[in-house]
């Protein structure tokens, strides 16, 4: 399957969904993004504009490439796939270090009520230390298509994610 992989804030293009997908011997399309110098709305053009040109057939976004994943599932159909995501980055990048405008964070967040949620999966680590919102995420997504790692952290290492792409491959052609 061809998928479009969107790491998160300060991550890595080669992040734990990356390495998960590649090893399970998918095409994985993973942009390295330095999220403090584009600004978010171009960013998620970007994304939306990759997915289409590398002919994704889903896409993955970890933490804060979470909220562009779901932008890129809202604007091309595709299902998606969120690990620990970051739906409200407004709130939680400037936390981290994150300096510019958050108007748009806020512009994105507010799209979101377009996701079709019956094309999606999640999953989160019920320990995660940096993303304090996931009970949003669970009321928003529905219990029924969010996984929850109880020890996991908000890495993707700490989540199984091998595992969880292996039960999950199972039930795409639902998703799609």
């Amino acid at each position: 399957m061809k998928i479009l992989n969107i790491h998160g804030y300060k991550g890595t293009h080669e992040n734990a969904a990356f390495k998960a997908l590649d090893g399970r011997g998918h095409i994985v399309t993973s942009p390295q993004t330095d999220y403090d110098t584009v600004e978010p709305l171009l960013l998620s053009e970007g994304f939306i504009k990759t997915a289409k040109d590398t002919q994704a057939e889903m896409v993955v976004g970890t933490s804060y490439g979470g909220l562009f994943a779901a932008l890129v599932s809202i604007e091309t159909g595709l299902p998606a796939l969120f690990v620990n995501p970051c739906f409200m980055a407004f709130y939680h990048l400037p936390l981290l270090g994150y300096t510019g405008d958050i108007q748009p964070l806020m512009e994105m967040f507010g799209r979101l009520t377009a996701l079709d949620r019956e094309h999606i999966r999640c999953i989160i680590g019920g320990s995660d230390e940096i993303v304090t919102t996931h009970d949003f995420t669970r009321r928003f997504l529905g219990e029924e298509r969010v996984t929850v790692i109880p020890d996991g952290l908000h890495s993707g290492e700490t989540l199984g994610l091998p595992q969880y792409l292996c039960e999950l491959e199972k039930t795409w052609e639902l998703m799609v």
